[in-house]
């Protein structure tokens, strides 16, 4: 016979959760001794390990009594159900775990690993965290847009980068978002980007995606033009 002290420490509950238990009728209540204490058996603290173990598995108190009263199948049947659930239940749970840790990696939780991989790469090559993210969020709309072509417009991407002059370009461009609107760099900047895009021409088949995206990515994005980048576009366009 024991206390109802350590009744709750053998089931890991507190005295409180035993006497809810009572008042629910989940858990049968002794007769006080002479001594006035309430003394539990084995069979207590058996029957509040099931209470315990079926309310932490997340199954309603009013269910939990059912059962416990149920014959020996309709409980196994219970358990089985119950069981599913669980499993369910710690499949979100990792798919949640596993996005946390996306999260935690930055651009991999809105990014296939290819285009996530460009934009380290860039990293690596100086480009400031501003045109990463400019890179960003045209690759987000490009993969909503066209699906079928981002592949092919990524792989022209990384090509373009690897090209020794189109990568200076990229960087002076990326550069030239700082510079004042009347910096006399400009005017060769859009020579050099003019003269460049003359005479290399897009392998992509399907629509081009430039236009409509970048002013999306623009709208979605404040800072993603200045002054200087403005009057660079108008010199390019001449």
């Amino acid at each position: 016979m024991i206390t109802i002290g350590k009744l709750a420490d053998f089931a890991g509950v507190t005295m409180k959760a035993v006497r809810h238990y009572h008042e629910r009728g989940l858990l049968a209540e002794p007769d006080r001794d002479s001594s006035g204490y309430r003394r539990y058996t084995a069979q207590h603290a058996i029957d509040l390990v099931k209470i315990k173990t079926l309310a932490d598995a997340g199954v309603p108190l009013a269910r939990v009594r059912d059962l416990l009263e149920a014959d020996p199948d309709t409980l196994a049947a219970a358990i089985a159900e119950i069981d599913q659930d669980l499993r369910d239940r710690i499949t979100h749970l990792r798919r949640t775990r596993g996005r946390l840790a996306q999260l935690r990696g930055g651009d991999q939780l809105f990014l296939s690993p290819d285009v996530a991989g460009f934009l380290d790469s860039l990293r690596v090559l100086g480009v400031s965290e501003r045109q990463v993210r400019l890179e960003r969020d045209g690759w987000i709309l490009m993969r909503t847009a066209s699906p079928t072509h981002a592949a092919t417009w990524l792989q022209e991407k990384r090509e373009l980068i690897a090209d020794p002059e189109f990568r200076v370009l990229y960087l002076d461009h990326d550069a030239a978002y700082d510079w004042q609107p009347d910096d006399p760099r400009l005017p060769a900047l859009a020579d050099r980007t003019r003269d460049w895009f003359t005479t290399h021409h897009s392998r992509s088949e399907g629509p081009a995606p430039a236009p409509a995206i970048a002013r999306l990515a623009e709208q979605s994005q404040p800072g993603a033009t200045s002054p200087a980048w403005d009057r660079l576009a108008q010199l390019i366009r001449g």
